[in-house]
């Protein structure tokens, strides 16, 4: 009976890592196209950068001023947030955690840094991200600035 209860605790320790591990490839997928939206934001191409979001009025974006949905009306708000490159400046982050939360879907984590002429700024930032038709994508965005003194 022992072993038994043993066993079953380890099977559902075991199961548990296995359901939290992103594949190589995924990893790799996802990362790539985060790198993607990166290069495309220091290039000061927000089309570009939103080829990284699900195209659909389905998808989300949650900043301190509540969520947006839609595709186009995420674009329009980076838009009117980040109307120029000086702006917008450079981006780059740190992933904290990116793990799976099922076959088709994960969580990136992480914090970005924005450093710009007119004072830099970061914050956090959780994705959620789902493999669509072969694709991984953003589908909700979570970004907050950091509160400054």
């Amino acid at each position: 009976m022992k072993t038994l209860i043993s066993t079953t605790l380890l099977l559902l320790v075991l199961s548990g890592c296995a359901v939290n591990d992103l594949s190589e490839n995924d990893r790799k997928e996802i990362t790539d196209t985060f790198m993607m939206t990166k290069d495309a934001w220091n290039a000061g191409d927000l089309e570009k950068f939103m080829e990284g979001y699900l195209n659909s009025e389905e998808i989300a974006f949650v900043g301190s001023a509540g969520p947006i949905y839609g595709y186009d009306a995420t674009l329009k708000r980076y838009q009117t947030s980040y109307p120029d490159t000086t702006v917008m400046g450079k981006l780059d982050f740190d992933i904290l955690k990116l793990y799976k939360i099922d076959r088709h879907s994960a969580i990136l984590i992480g914090k970005f840094y924005l450093t710009r002429t007119i004072g830099d700024t970061w914050g956090y930032y959780t994705l959620v991200w789902q493999k669509i038709n072969g694709k991984w994508v953003i589908i909700t965005d979570h970004s907050s600035a950091a509160a400054t003194d």
